[in-house]
């Protein structure tokens, strides 16, 4: 008897950690709208958007994120593969998902056109399991690069770390690009601070965006 409760002591304890995450988890639930100005080394395809608005809900088992971009691509004169050929996108167009398409088209899963795609834009909308398990994600037909989600809690429960990697060929190669990111509640959860790295064309890319909630 005595063997058999202390062989169940790890057990307990194992449980006892995952149940404290979780009382104390943070709750990201909200409509958050980016604030550019509060936001820091924006790449350009972010830096040019009229509005980016997120919309999280999140119970014990998943947090899900649908994102709403409005307007926005590189002004005359910048480097392409920041979001697409130098001289902007059309009124109205969405950067990162699916090129020139008119708003409230339908997008490609992941985002973008393989590397000349916005950087660190997001998916239009991504699931994902807050118990630390993968999430694969296949867009239909096959087309624009399946997606691999992950979240796993930081600091206790204070900061959630999302990962996506999306896998998909550009002419003829397979590419693999990943963004991540460190999300992170402030003034009495009022704000949503969001570090992010991404892959892009010349390399990672490393900026922060504030979300204020509405």
């Amino acid at each position: 008897m005595k063997r058999f409760l202390i062989s169940c002591i790890p057990v307990v304890v194992l449980l006892a950690g995952v149940w404290v995450v979780s009382a104390a988890s943070a709750n990201f639930s909200g409509t958050w709208v980016l604030d550019k100005a509060k936001s820091q080394e924006l790449p350009p395809p972010m830096a040019n958007i009229e509005s980016f608005t997120m919309v999280v809900t999140q119970d014990d088992q998943q947090l899900t994120v649908e994102n709403k971009v409005v307007g926005g691509g590189p002004r005359r004169g910048e480097r392409p593969g920041f979001g697409g050929p130098p001289g902007g996108r059309p009124e109205g167009a969405v950067p990162g998902q699916g090129g020139n398409r008119p708003e409230g088209a339908p997008a490609r899963p992941g985002g973008g056109r393989g590397p000349r795609g916005g950087i660190g834009m997001g998916m239009p909308t991504a699931t994902y399991k807050l118990d630390g398990t993968e999430t694969k994600i296949e867009p239909p037909g096959g087309r624009g690069g399946a997606a691999t989600l992950k979240a796993e809690w930081k600091d206790g429960g204070k900061a959630l770390e999302l990962t996506n990697t999306r896998t998909f060929s550009f002419q003829g190669n397979e590419t693999t690009r990943t963004t991540k990111d460190r999300w992170e509640l402030a003034e009495g959860g009022k704000v949503l601070n969001v570090k992010r790295t991404a892959d892009g064309p010349q390399g990672p890319v490393e900026f922060t965006l504030v979300f204020t909630k509405q």
